[in-house]
């Protein structure tokens, strides 16, 4: 009995679980921000795209289809 109350206590397997299991939470947590971050520049970048698309026009202010 007194072993296993020794091995019990000197187990460590456990704390290095949690670790691994705050390691991955912060790599999550990281990977979401940068997604974030990347997907509003990237719909900024077609706003600004759309818009100076808008501003072509030909002369009968009639948007053009197509490009030459």
């Amino acid at each position: 009995m007194q072993n296993l109350i020794k091995n019990f206590v000197n187990d460590e397997s456990g704390a290095t679980a949690i670790e691994y299991g705050l390691i991955a939470a912060l790599i999550a947590v990281a990977m979401i921000a940068g997604a974030t971050a990347l997907g509003e520049s990237i719909n900024d970048k077609f706003a600004d795209v759309s818009a100076e698309m808008d501003k072509v026009k030909d002369t009968k202010g009639k948007k053009i289809k197509g490009g030459d």
